[in-house]
């Protein structure tokens, strides 16, 4: 593995202890809530934020005792941090040269790395004249020519517009698959990490809460954040011979539970699987309950409904099914979803 991380970190009313270990050409993803502790993590590997205690240790290195910079690692910022005064080229230059590179020999390699961003038309453009879009490369571009066997990367789309985001996440992705080191990005977006990471880290309160693949992740959520993030209804449960419980309503869900199937579980489906009645309908009892709404918002193309009752839910519906019921806030409603599209597993 090229690197392997214990951090501890304590500050008044908050702790941080989590641990890592990402393979060579491997992308993973830290997510968590504002104030998780995501870019504690990423600043404390790359040696700005002290540890109290742990190692970092990148291709069996201890980074850990050596000075900032000496680390061999890249950083890209949220805001880019590029130098207002320099140009692109001499940006990119910068890190080369502190290395002990020759300015020339410098500058000739911030050229290859402006050209592979598909920046060398901007190689004598100050910041200040660069779209977010272009400081982002810029920034990697600058993060990438010091050889880095570690690549950090805070929120590095976060600064950008819907539409951009879109083009420079495709670039990301592309510089990412190019990269034979360890790549740890820290992020909010789930869309994001989903695109970029080949594994994903939640850390909520300083503490990993749940880790695995992208596909893992988003169809087992663990925590209420994970299963916001991904955009599935998910609650604590009991399963018993009868089906899965949860909050009085008796659930039959897609898959059987392994043996033995009693005891505390998840259970999930996603907000476009709940189906919305004005009266009971007919068939089973089960994955139906009754419900208020609690209030309507439009997401996507379809309306969001808050659900509360035994459970609480969101259920996504299109406007004409809003219309066509009536539907509106304080509004009783009968609720149900398929047992096909609802999932149990162990808590």
């Amino acid at each position: 593995m090229t690197l392997h991380a214990r951090l501890i970190v304590e500050r008044p009313r908050f702790r941080l202890d989590v641990e890592l270990t990402v393979a060579a050409g491997q992308v993973v993803a830290l997510l968590g809530p504002n104030g998780a502790g995501k870019t504690t993590a990423l600043r404390a590997m790359a040696g700005l934020t002290p540890i109290t205690d742990g190692r970092v240790y990148l291709d069996g290195r201890p980074l850990h005792t050596m000075p900032v910079e000496q680390r061999p690692i890249g950083v890209v910022f949220q805001d880019y941090l590029l130098f207002p005064h320099l140009s692109a080229l001499d940006n990119v230059a910068f890190g080369p040269r502190c290395q002990g590179a020759s300015k020339r020999e410098s500058r000739r390699t911030a050229g290859e790395w402006l050209e592979r961003v598909g920046l060398s038309e901007y190689a004598g453009v100050r910041p200040r004249r660069l779209s977010g879009g272009q400081a982002q490369r810029v920034a990697l571009a600058r993060a990438l020519a010091v050889h880095p066997r570690l690549l950090l990367l805070d929120e590095p789309l976060a600064a950008l517009d819907a539409h951009t985001r879109l083009t420079v996440r495709s670039q990301l992705r592309a510089h990412l698959a190019d990269f034979d080191g360890a790549t740890v990005l820290v992020t909010h977006d789930p869309l994001d990490a989903m695109v970029l990471a080949d594994h994903l880290v939640v850390i909520e309160e300083g503490a990993i809460v749940q880790q695995g693949t992208p596909a893992q992740v988003a169809r087992r959520p663990r925590t209420d954040y994970v299963a916001r993030l991904v955009g599935l209804n998910l609650y604590r449960a009991t399963a018993h011979a009868e089906g899965v419980t949860a909050g009085g309503v008796v659930f039959s869900v897609a898959e059987p539970l392994p043996e033995p199937a009693t005891g505390p579980v998840f259970v999930a489906f996603r907000p476009s699987a709940v189906a919305l009645y004005r009266s009971r309908p007919d068939g089973t009892p089960r994955n139906l309950w009754r419900a208020v709404i609690d209030g309507m918002e439009r997401h996507g193309d379809n309306v969001r409904i808050h659900l509360n009752g035994p459970i609480a839910a969101g259920a996504d519906v299109t406007p004409a099914a809003v219309a066509d019921l009536g539907l509106a806030a304080g509004q009783e409603v009968w609720a149900a979803v398929k047992a096909t599209e609802t999932y149990a597993y162990p808590a």
